[in-house]
C-alpha cells in the first residue's frame, strides 16, 4: 500500500466486500459440512477467516472503518467464547497496529505542516511508526532539546475517508450487529460521524491534552504527557514508556490487572470532575501501565518500555505505586459541571430500591419518552444487574458477567429486552453511555477486581446521600 486509499469508489468497494465475504463464507461452510467436515471445526475456520478479512480491510482503509473496528474491539468480552476467540486477536490488533504509511508520505506531511526545515526540530526521527491508528500514525523521535517525543501525523485525506467510510458502514450496520450482542451498531456509527470534525482538529486535541496535563501534573496515579508542538495535521507530545494495556490484558499478572482496572475507573470518573472533560476513546491502545520508576520525559529520563513479565519486578516489586499513562485526547465530551448529577442520583436510588423516584428521574431526563408507560419495579429489575459493580465493596469484572448481561438484554424473549426497547438515550448522554460501556468492556478484558464504589463516592455527584440535596423529592 503506497498511500491512504482516498477515492470513494475504491473504499466503497473494499467495504462492500465485507458483507459479501460474510455471505460467501457461509456458502463455503455449508459445502464443507456437506463434504463431511465437523460443523464445529467448519464454524471455527469460518470465524477465523472472517476475523482475518475484518482486520485486513479495516486496517488497510484506516479512517472510519478502522475507528469502528477499534470501537467494537472493546466489546469482544460480550461475545460467546466460541465466537470471541477468533475475533479477539484480529480486533485487538486494531488498537495499536495497522499497515503504515510510507516514509515519503510522512515526510511530505511534516514538510508541508512544520516547514521544509522540519528535521531541524528533531535530533532523531524514526521513520517506522511506533503505532498506527484510525486517522494518524505515531512516530518516535527526539526533540531538539533532547526530550523523547511522540509525533502524531494525520493521514492525508483522513477527513473525507472518515465520512465516506462511516456512511458506507451505516448501510450494512445490521450485518455487524452479531459482533456485539445487545448493542445497536448504527447509533454507534452515527455518534462516530458526529465526532469526525473534532477528532481531525489537532488544535482542539492539543487544548484538551494540555488541560489534562496541567490538572494531573502532580497526580500520584495518572500520567498525561505534555504537548510539545502542534500544527495542522501534526501533534508532538512527550513520549511515555510503559506496558500497553493490550499486553496487560494478554499476559499481565493479577496485581497488574487489578491496578490497571482501578486506575482506569478512577480516571473515567475523576477526569470530568477535575477538568470538565471526558476522555471519550477508552480503548486499550490509549493507555499504558507505568512501572514505579517510569516518568514522562518532562520529569525524568524514563524507564524503557518492556514486557509485562520484565516489568513485574520493577523497583519495589509492588504494583501499588504503578501509574496509568493516558494518551489521545482527540475525542472528548465537554462537561463543564462534571458528569450529570442525575447519573449519581439514579444509581444511588436504584441501589436503595426507590423505583418510583428513579422512574421519575429517567422520565424527566428523557430516558423514558412521554408516550411510554413503564412499571417502576420492572425498571429496577432491568437496572440492578447492570449496576452490580456499584453495589459491592469490590467487584471482579469478567467476560462471563458481561456475556450474561449482553445475553439478557439481547434475548427477544427476555423481559429486559422488551423493556430496553422502550427506553430512549438522550443525545447529551450518548457519548457518556458509550464511554461507560467501553470502559466496562476493557475492565472485563482485564478481568480486574475493582473498588468501583470508592471511585463513584469520590467523584460522581449525587452518588452519596449527602450529595443528594438537589435530588428529586421522594414524596
Amino acid at each position: 500500500m503506497s498511500d491512504l486509499p482516498r477515492k470513494a469508489v475504491t473504499r466503497t468497494a473494499k467495504l462492500a466486500a465485507l458483507p459479501l465475504g460474510f455471505a460467501g463464507r457461509a456458502t463455503w461452510g455449508l459445502g464443507k459440512r456437506i463434504g463431511g467436515k465437523p460443523a464445529e471445526l467448519v464454524a471455527r475456520e469460518m470465524q477465523q477467516r472472517t476475523a482475518d478479512q475484518l482486520f485486513k480491510t479495516l486496517g488497510e482503509l484506516k479512517g472510519g472503518a478502522m475507528k469502528l473496528g477499534q470501537a467494537l474491539s472493546v466489546f469482544e468480552s460480550a461475545l460467546p467464547e466460541e465466537v470471541a476467540g477468533p475475533y479477539r486477536a484480529a480486533l485487538t490488533k486494531l488498537q495499536e497496529a495497522a499497515p503504515p504509511l510510507p516514509a515519503r508520505t510522512v515526510h511530505s506531511v511534516l514538510a508541508e505542516r512544520i516547514g521544509e526545515d522540519w528535521r531541524d526540530y528533531f535530533q532523531e526521527f524514526e521513520d517506522t511508526p511506533a503505532a498506527a491508528a484510525s486517522i494518524g500514525q505515531v512516530h518516535r523521535a527526539v526533540w531538539h532539546d533532547g526530550r523523547k517525543v511522540a509525533v502524531k501525523v494525520q493521514y492525508p485525506g483522513a477527513g473525507a475517508a472518515l465520512l465516506s467510510d462511516l456512511a458506507q458502514l451505516s448501510r450494512f450496520a445490521r450485518l455487524l450487529g452479531p459482533l456485539v450482542p445487545g448493542m445497536d451498531v448504527k447509533p454507534l456509527i452515527k455518534e462516530l460521524r458526529d465526532r469526525v470534525t473534532e477528532e481531525l482538529d489537532y488544535e482542539l486535541e492539543a487544548q484538551a491534552q494540555r488541560h489534562h496535563a496541567v490538572e494531573f501534573a502532580d497526580d500520584p496515579d495518572v500520567v498525561i504527557p505534555h504537548v510539545v508542538h502542534q500544527s495542522e495535521q501534526v501533534l508532538v507530545t512527550e513520549w511515555i514508556d510503559g506496558i500497553p494495556l493490550a499486553e496487560i490484558i494478554a499476559d499481565g499478572t493479577t496485581e497488574q490487572r487489578d491496578r490497571a482496572g482501578q486506575l482506569l475507573a478512577r480516571f473515567l470518573f475523576s477526569g470530568p470532575a477535575r477538568t470538565g472533560l471526558l476522555h471519550a476513546d477508552p480503548h486499550p491502545g490509549n493507555f499504558r501501565l507505568l512501572p514505579p520508576a517510569a516518568r514522562t520525559t518532562a520529569d525524568a529520563s524514563g524507564a524503557e518500555a518492556g514486557s509485562a513479565e520484565d516489568a513485574e519486578g520493577a523497583e519495589d516489586g509492588s504494583t501499588g505505586s504503578w501509574r496509568l499513562g493516558v494518551m489521545d485526547f482527540g475525542t472528548v465530551d465537554r462537561l463543564p459541571g462534571g458528569l450529570p448529577q442525575t447519573i449519581g442520583d439514579s444509581l444511588r436510588l436504584t441501589l436503595e430500591g426507590d423505583g418510583a423516584t428513579v422512574y421519575r428521574l429517567l422520565r424527566e431526563e428523557g430516558f423514558v419518552k412521554e408516550s411510554i408507560e413503564l412499571d417502576p419495579d420492572e425498571v429496577l429489575d432491568y437496572l440492578l444487574p447492570i449496576i452490580a459493580p456499584a453495589q459491592a465493596e469490590e467487584f471482579t469484572f469478567t467476560r462471563s458477567w458481561l456475556r450474561e448481561q449482553a445475553a439478557r438484554i439481547a434475548d427477544p424473549r427476555s423481559p429486559a429486552h422488551q423493556l430496553g426497547r422502550q427506553l430512549n438515550l438522550p443525545p447529551s448522554y450518548v457519548l457518556i453511555h458509550r464511554v461507560t460501556l467501553s470502559t466496562i468492556g476493557v475492565l472485563c478484558q482485564l478481568g480486574a477486581t475493582v473498588r468501583l464504589r470508592d471511585e463513584l463516592a469520590a467523584w460522581l455527584p449525587g452518588f452519596l446521600p449527602e450529595d443528594a440535596e438537589d435530588a428529586v423529592p421522594t414524596d
